[in-house]
């Protein structure tokens, strides 16, 4: 004779992960390009860099919270390297009869876009990307 607790109860089965429309880009996608949008900068110079990943942070910030942070890391990143560059720049004017202070903007630029580069992977990894030498303004 069974007894209704020798039926076994059928488990949930788990559901996979919503997939975005075809053709559709995910949030992960999204902050992979508010990096890599900061390449704008050597198609439009002295002010591209900035204006790549501010455009895409005002359009899709109300969309996502994730995007909303990263969007503000990554900007006040590329206005704190504009100031560095800037200030490389005067004392390479200046001290411009030495070697060293002629090197620090090449080295600055070479740092930007290893900065630039491992936050585009941080983010299509799924991990947040701290900035060096970043002032937090936004």
């Amino acid at each position: 004779m069974e007894t209704p607790d020798s039926n076994p109860t059928p488990t949930p089965t788990p559901q996979p992960p919503q997939q975005p429309a075809p053709g559709g880009i995910t949030e992960q996608q999204w902050l992979v390009f508010l990096h890599l949008s900061a390449f704008a900068g050597m198609v439009i110079p002295s002010l591209g860099h900035i204006l790549g990943p501010l455009i895409i942070w005002l359009v899709k910030k109300p969309e996502s919270p994730t995007i909303d942070a990263a969007g503000r890391n990554v900007l006040n990143f590329q206005i704190s390297w504009t100031i560095w560059m800037f200030v490389s720049i005067i004392v390479a004017f200046v001290g411009s009869c030495l070697i060293v202070p002629i090197v620090i903007p090449v080295a600055l630029g070479i740092a930007w876009v290893v900065f630039v580069i491992l936050g585009a992977v941080k983010a299509s990894n799924g991990e947040t990307y701290k900035f060096p030498l970043t002032i937090k303004m936004l």
